[in-house]
């Protein structure tokens, strides 16, 4: 059994796949997975797990050195776009249209859904190399 970091077993196999410039996606409930993409489903209940508490925990493993998130992000939830800032300081984001986002989102290696009901709590993270946070 695994001592410490993420235990979910999907999450942890996707990270540890990961290679440079691979994307993840950290998703609220209401986003549309594609088909064609793994989708690793955490929702439990409304809130269950958080955004900002999974994106956290997935911080901890993930070498990230860009990040793409919505426009929409940042002028209907602005404290998700702070939390996030504070969470990833010296990241670039690239901002886009949610209907851009969710398009991005059909080439990750994977999308793991939350339980978050607040909109447009989405991000797109780049896995970047030894070094970067």
């Amino acid at each position: 059994m695994k001592k410490n970091g993420i235990i979910n077993a999907p999450i942890s196999t996707v990270i540890s796949h990961l290679g440079h410039t691979d994307t993840l996606a950290v998703v609220d409930a209401g986003f549309p997975i594609p088909r064609t993409t793994q989708r690793i489903d955490l929702a439990l209940k409304r809130g269950t797990p958080g955004f900002i508490e999974t994106l956290e925990v997935i911080l901890e493993e993930m070498c990230v050195e860009k990040a793409y998130l919505a426009n929409e992000t940042l002028t209907t939830s602005p404290h998700i776009y702070e939390q996030i800032k504070k969470l990833l300081p010296d990241i670039p984001f690239e901002m886009m249209s949610h209907e851009d986002l969710k398009k991005r989102s059909e080439t990750t290696h994977a999308v793991v859904r939350t339980g978050e009901f607040t909109p447009y709590a989405n991000i797109i993270l780049v896995a970047g190399v030894w070094g970067f946070k």
